[in-house]
Parts: structure tokens; sequence; C-alpha cells
């Protein structure tokens, strides 16, 4: 028996909001939608082009309030090749939600509030 990983999935209450968001922030892109034939729920998947990992975006349409993500302990995390300008550029975007310098990584808080670990590349 063999497993592989498929795709992670969050659910967002502003699927515009989140969409836009994991683009500018990490430049995924829509891979795929799914729609409910009767508009209660949206699936989008998001690739970063590079790796066959998805995320799913999860929007239902009778959720009438924000996410309560508990104590957030759960987090995606992604690899980048210039550590230094996606400090910068989610800096700018103010999203930084926790730096570990003495780890050399930090977190950016998404329009849910889940967090996602950004990581320098290994050399």
């Amino acid at each position: 028996m063999d497993f592989k990983f498929a795709h992670n999935n969050i659910n967002v209450y502003d699927l515009d909001k989140s969409l836009k968001f994991y683009e500018e922030a990490l430049g995924l892109k829509e891979s795929r939608r799914k729609e409910a034939a009767d508009g209660s729920f949206t699936l989008v998947y998001l690739t970063d082009g590079k790796t066959p990992h998805l995320l799913e975006l999860t929007w239902l349409r009778d959720m009438d309030r924000p996410y309560n993500l508990g104590d957030n302990e759960i987090h995606l995390a992604f690899v980048t090749d210039d550590f230094e300008s996606a400090h910068a550029k989610h800096q700018q975007m103010d999203c930084i939600c926790f730096e570990n310098k003495d780890m050399g990584i930090y977190f950016i808080n998404d329009p849910d509030g889940y967090w996602v670990e950004i990581l320098p590349a290994k050399k």
C-alpha cells in the first residue's frame, strides 16, 4: 500500500479575498474549481506551478461568520529561494504575524487567520 499527498484544505470565509491574498503573497494560481449545482459550496484548488501539491480553498455559502480557528496550531509551510525579498514583500503587505529570527523563519497570516510559515531554501 502506497500513499502520497494530494492536497490540503482550508475553509475560507471570503473566497475572493483569499484568492487575492494567496496569489499576491505566495504566487499561487487557481488550477481548477468545482461549484455545487445548488451554489452551496465552491472548491478552488491552488497550485504553485512547480510541485504536484495543491491547496484547496473551500467556501461555504451558509457560513455566516468567520471561522473559529481555536488555538490555530495548524499551519502551511512554503520554502522561498529569496527569503529577504519575500520578507520585505510580506512586511509591505502587513501580514507578518510572528518571526523567529533565531530559527530564520517567519509566519504570515491569511485573511481567515491561518498561519503560513515562510522558510529559506536550504543551501
